[in-house]
């Protein structure tokens, strides 16, 4: 799933990356929602509701919803200089150090989770968020944008296109190759919307019956990503 820097990536890599990280992201975001009422990233909603705050006069809200979006910048930024830092130093695993790093920050805000009181919804939402910008540019790094998976606006757009597309190069009888096209973008864009959701139905269920231990239980599944990767780049430097 995971390659190291330099090394091709083919579209089975890229759906195994968007299912595979999509589902911890769908299971993120809805157990962060079902433990703090907020989503840690939709960030079109969050935009929506400052405006809506903002205009009602409503101050602690709007700053709530301000802070949302200020932390998953601040992951993405993260995410960006460490890649840029670690292609510098000419480290080929550095996407999996990324992920790993991902995985480190989630099992640390899960044990957060435990100890926090008053504050911890606030908390909670906003490390979430600050991991999933940070999630989001790493995919959108070693896919080259083809990949997004901590939001699926763009993913239900493109499977709406990509049907129309369908419907209409059937209608009139286009080339097999285009057609061909077409279906493998929907056999990328369907599995990863699918693995969101199940990820959220899975992140709700698992809140609710384990709690912060949700969140060690993912960590530890990014970890599992990123190992290969990693002892792969150690090896070969021995």
């Amino acid at each position: 799933m995971l390659v190291r820097q330099g090394e091709h990536r083919g579209v089975s890599a890229d759906r195994s990356l968007a299912w595979s990280l999509a589902g911890i992201a769908g299971a993120v975001n809805a157990a962060g929602f079902y433990a703090a009422g907020l989503y840690s990233s939709h960030m079109t909603g969050t935009v929506s509701t400052m405006a809506d705050h903002l205009a009602l006069g409503e101050m602690g809200a709007f700053g709530m919803a301000l802070a949302i979006v200020a932390t998953f910048i601040a992951g993405a930024m993260v995410s960006a200089m460490l890649i840029n830092a670690g292609q510098r130093r000419g480290l080929s695993a550095i996407y999996a150090y990324s992920v790993c790093l991902e995985a480190l920050l989630l099992a640390g805000l899960g044990a957060a989770d435990v100890w926090l009181h008053e504050l911890r919804g606030a908390a909670l939402v906003m490390g979430l968020s600050f991991l999933m910008g940070l999630q989001n540019a790493i995919v959108t790094r070693i896919s080259n944008a083809r990949v997004r998976t901590t939001h699926v606006t763009g993913m239900i757009t493109d499977i709406g296109i990509e049907l129309g597309n369908l419907i209409d190069d059937f209608y009139h009888r286009n080339g097999r190759d285009r057609i061909r096209v077409t279906l493998d973008k929907l056999k990328t864009h369907l599995p990863t919307v699918g693995s969101f959701f199940l990820g959220g139905v899975l992140g709700v269920l698992g809140y609710s019956a384990w709690g912060a231990m949700l969140f060690v239980t993912l960590a530890m599944i990014l970890a599992g990503f990123a190992a290969p990767v990693i002892l792969a780049e150690w090896r070969t430097a021995q």
